[in-house]
């Protein structure tokens, strides 16, 4: 079992995240345990992708591969992809329609429930070789997953010991996500994966730091998009893991003369060619243009304008990270909705004029602190706090992710008498 007691000392504030956080194997390792095999809800995939029996889709919890498969009865299962046998694969595409899966390697078989059905030559051959009497199919399957669905999002966990979806992730979170997501039919409009050349974390973070959001991405400044000054806030839940950005394009905002005097590079006279890219429509009927979600430990739900999308955060190396979007349309579009929901698709992914910077950046962090691993980044803008804000020149959302994942790593003894290992004064 991984262990966290032999880390470093963690600073006795949230204000201060040291970077060997983000460097070392054994933490990483420790993460996979605690936090994606533990009492923790993981984004696994929409249930529009599996809403006909038979129909199916691989996923993860961190590295752990999972199948999500809809069985005759109509109900949702979710097990391990791995074969009880000698651990290979059982399925080897991201997603189709099986009446069952067999190991391509032995040809062992399992149900859409993830039970062991049949082993190829369990008696033998002319009374020889084969399965011993003991061997029983039912003591032979794939770990099984719990599984919850929030508005069409399909969570997935291990652990009997995590919280029913609904207290894990609060009221208020709750609320955000049906804003977005209620009362109306998910369709996969479109796809994208990149592989980012950092830590997990630090991906989080970024998806968490409202302060960065108009100043590293030009395009978001110099169309009017999102600027600190609008009107919006930040909502971070009581344990810190959850958290939503939210805001409103305002014309008087944008007169505002704050981005001007500061003299930074999202001040910029670029101009589209094709100003329709921009043309939309009120996204639920109110004026709410953006809207960043996010769960603990690695999902985003993202509104920005009528680009309406899921991102699953999955870690694959201490420096490295998959990045999977999903692009949503309802099926109540309109014609016309559909197609600026399509145009705005080129906002996000690896190339989106919004989160191409994105894609960098978290590298730009993990080359820079090589060298400074008994070193610790400064999260002090908006103060001390992972408390919500009418601010979003706030990193209080940040400080909230590093309250939860203490606690969840068990490294932490809280805030407040100073962070601490356990069974050590603070």
């Amino acid at each position: 079992m991984p262990t966290t007691a032999a880390l470093p000392d963690w600073p006795e504030t949230l204000t201060r995240v040291p970077y060997w956080v983000f460097q070392r194997e054994d933490v990483y390792a420790a993460e996979q345990e605690k936090l994606f095999r533990g009492p923790c809800w993981n984004y696994l995939c929409l249930e529009a992708e599996v809403a006909s029996p038979g129909q199916y889709r691989t996923s993860y919890l961190g590295d752990l591969p999972v199948i999500v498969a809809r069985d005759q009865d109509g109900e949702l299962y979710a097990f391990e992809n791995r074969c009880a046998h000698r651990g290979a694969l059982l399925a080897l595409d991201n997603r189709g329609t099986a009446k069952d899966f067999t190991c391509v390697y032995h040809a062992w078989t399992y149900n859409l429930q993830g039970d062991l059905t049949g082993v190829a030559f369990e008696g033998g051959i002319k009374g020889k070789g084969g399965m011993p009497e003991s061997f029983c199919k039912s003591d032979h399957a794939p770990r099984k997953l719990r599984l919850a669905v929030v508005h069409g999002l399909v969570f997935g966990s291990l652990s009997d010991d995590v919280d029913d979806i609904e207290d894990y992730l609060g009221d208020e979170i709750m609320d955000r996500i049906e804003r977005v997501l209620g009362g109306r039919t998910p369709v996969v409009i479109g796809r994208y994966t990149q592989m980012l050349p950092n830590n997990w974390k630090l991906y989080v973070e970024n998806v968490k730091d409202s302060y960065h959001a108009s100043i590293l991405h030009l395009f978001f400044t110099t169309f009017e998009l999102n600027r600190l000054s609008q009107r919006g806030g930040i909502i971070v839940s009581e344990n810190g893991g959850h958290h939503v950005s939210y805001s409103a394009v305002d014309r008087d905002a944008e007169r505002d003369a704050s981005y001007a005097e500061q003299n930074i590079r999202s001040e910029s006279g670029f101009r589209l060619a094709d100003p329709s890219l921009l043309d939309g429509f009120s996204e639920v009927g109110d004026d709410t243009t953006l809207q960043i979600l996010s769960t603990f430990p690695a999902f985003v739900l993202q509104q920005i304008q009528n680009s309406v999308a899921v991102r699953q955060i999955l870690p694959r190396a201490v420096d490295r990270t998959e990045l999977n979007w999903t692009l949503l349309g309802f099926a109540e579009d309109t014609p016309e909705q559909r197609t600026a929901r399509l145009k705005q698709s080129n906002l996000v992914g690896s190339a989106g004029y919004v989160s191409m910077e994105d894609g960098c950046v978290g590298g730009f962090v993990q080359r820079g602190v090589a060298g400074a691993s008994d070193q610790a980044a400064v999260v002090e803008m908006g103060g001390a706090s992972a408390t919500s804000s009418e601010s979003r020149v706030t990193e209080a959302s940040i400080r909230g992710f590093w309250k939860a994942y203490l606690a969840a790593m068990e490294i932490g003894a809280g805030i407040g008498t100073g962070i601490r290992r356990e069974g050590v004064p603070a």
